[in-house]
């Protein structure tokens, strides 16, 4: 389904696998909002999206503070008039230590960006989706296999991982009334920047360190593009895209 009339946000599309999202749904047609905290990764996205990057438009935010927020929606409905998709992807780590050991900054840190920054994007995607003609759109919000099972020392990560699991469901419930539709992806294993480390072997829950198998990102991409391109009275709930041979299912 071409989408040349549609509008999307990506937040966290500096990078990974926003940056590989952003490009995917450029393709597709759509028109997209990229939201990060530093302007020159989401210019370096642009830039990589070729001819499609004239149907962009960069804005800066910090999904954790809701006046950026605030900004951010403002300004795609200045702009566009309209928002039909927002994926909710922006999110951060704390440094791979004992909960004990984590500082209340660190966890704070996570909790404001993963998930009070996803549930601060959706209040504001519903006020436009709600209002505008025609009625609704489409949330997708970005789990991680983080949202089934943790890793060892990822207790702030996997503890919003799951929460944002539960505000997919109550997006999902409440949207119903307003057409909008909200579904949830859970990536395990794309190669990024953040899983470079997985090539040099990474801590497992024996204590062993062990190399993970790992997937293009744009595989991450196609299947938001996928979700996103469905009539809004269908909706995947939830879809888990990963590495076939990593260490999810199963006893390792």
């Amino acid at each position: 389904m071409k989408s040349e009339a549609k509008i999307a946000i990506v937040t966290g599309a500096g990078t990974g696998i926003g940056r590989s999202t952003t490009i995917s749904l450029l393709r597709e047609g759509y028109s997209v909002v990229l939201a990060g905290r530093r302007k020159e990764p989401l210019e370096s996205t642009v830039k990589e999206s070729g001819d499609d990057g004239s149907r962009t438009l960069v804005c800066p935010t910090d999904v954790g503070n809701p006046d950026s927020v605030l900004a951010l929606f403002a300004k795609t409905k200045t702009t566009f008039g309209r928002l039909d998709l927002l994926f909710n992807n922006a999110g951060i780590s704390a440094p791979s230590v004992p909960l004990e050991e984590l500082t209340y900054k660190q966890w704070k840190a996570v909790v404001d960006v993963n998930l009070t920054g996803a549930f601060l994007c959706i209040q504001e995607a519903f006020k436009i989706m709600k209002d505008q003609i025609p009625r609704g759109g489409r949330i997708i919000n970005n789990g991680s296999i983080s949202a089934h099972v943790p890793r060892p020392f990822s207790s702030p990560y996997t503890a919003t991982k799951h929460a944002i699991t539960g505000l997919t469901r109550s997006t999902a419930l409440e949207g119903r009334a307003l057409d909008i539709a909200c579904g949830q992806i859970d990536i395990g294993n794309a190669a990024t920047e953040m899983t470079t480390r997985m090539r040099d072997g990474i801590l497992q829950p024996n204590g062993e360190t062990a190399v993970e198998p790992t997937m293009d990102v744009e595989n991450a991409g196609n299947a938001v593009v996928h979700m996103a391109g469905l009539p809004l009275d269908a909706n995947v709930l939830f879809m888990t895209v990963m590495a076939t041979k990593m260490p999810f299912v199963g006893r390792g």
